[in-house]
């Protein structure tokens, strides 16, 4: 059938809004599962200080009766330090358009906030896997964290040339394999977890790159398997949430912040993150037609025992 002569219908309407879902869909990847998982501390300096130490190897322990007492040689602490990093965004949204009927948003500055504070949770979670040294900051130079390679030293396995760990106390960054990059397998992954077990550390999460996570799903006894989720409906199922060796038990955790390159396994409980100024929302002075907002954080991190963690480094990409 057509249309009668002169119909007004919806084609030739002006001024329809859009019919736009209310919730806008962000894909942007929100997940830091290190900088959530990490034990939050409050920080007293821009400096935050702490102290490790580890006990000696064991050894014979057989005294005579009535034998005299003598000391045993006694090691001090080791003092390690990191600096705090500010992280900040703003955003500038004209006046005019918070009186906009906006599809998906009530308020463009309150979205625009919101939005900010979790690219900048994103940016933390990267600085805390970042191979970057600390530093101290001045007038014109920002203060920077350490990330965690640069303390990891003890569990790690690298490229055999140009390959190196770092000194382990936050001044320097480790040295990039760039000859010969290796694959991560289950032979270095093992190695690398009875080297900690050995220092006496219980890891308990792996973090890898989607990449690296496909290579682990080949490691032995992990390859597919088929599994009738219920009568009719067979699936297959590619899945290592949880990899257990004689060293230890330990959840992979796919996290897209880390290099590619890089593969953590970490004694949550051994990582801090000392905040000094938790992350604030603030209204800064109105310099125009415009409101704007600042979402700043002020934090930094803390290897309490690089021995109970390990780092498989040097890993081939593609």
């Amino acid at each position: 059938m057509a249309q009668p002569s002169n119909t007004f219908d919806s084609y030739d309407s002006v001024g329809i809004r859009e019919d736009l879902s209310s919730v806008i869909y962000n894909v942007s990847p929100e997940e830091t599962p290190f900088y959530s998982k990490a034990k939050k501390t409050s920080a007293k300096n821009t400096l935050v200080e702490w102290q490790t130490d580890s006990l000696r190897a064991s050894a014979n322990n057989a005294h005579i009766e009535g034998d005299a007492t003598a000391g045993e040689a006694r090691s001090a602490t080791t003092r390690l330090g990191n600096y705090s990093q500010i992280f900040k965004n703003a955003v500038v949204v004209p006046d005019t358009d918070e009186g906009l009927d906006k599809a998906g948003r009530a308020k463009e500055v309150a979205y625009q906030t919101l939005k900010i504070a979790k690219e900048q949770k994103l940016d933390i979670e990267k600085a805390l896997f970042d191979n970057n040294a600390r530093v101290a900051g001045s007038s014109s130079a920002a203060r920077e964290l350490a990330g965690a390679p640069s303390w990891l030293i003890t569990n790690t396995s690298f490229g055999a040339n140009e390959g190196a760990d770092a000194t382990g106390d936050g001044t320097d960054a480790r040295t990039d394999e760039t000859t010969t990059l290796l694959a991560f397998d289950q032979a270095r992954f093992d190695s690398v977890m009875q080297s900690i077990w050995e220092e006496g550390g219980k890891p308990d999460t792996v973090y890898l790159s989607a990449f690296q996570m496909n290579k682990a799903l080949a490691f032995t006894g992990n390859n597919n398997q088929r599994s009738a989720v219920q009568a009719g409906d067979e699936r297959v199922i590619k899945s290592l949430a949880v990899y257990v060796t004689p060293w230890g038990t330990v959840e992979f955790m796919p996290s897209r912040e880390n290099r590619s390159r890089d593969v953590f396994i970490m004694q949550d409980n051994m990582w801090e993150v000392a905040v000094l100024r938790p992350t604030k929302n603030v209204a800064l002075a109105k310099t125009g037609d415009n409101t704007t907002r600042q979402v700043v954080t002020e934090l930094t991190l803390c290897a309490k025992n690089e021995k109970a963690n390990g780092m498989i480094a040097d890993n081939t990409t593609s």
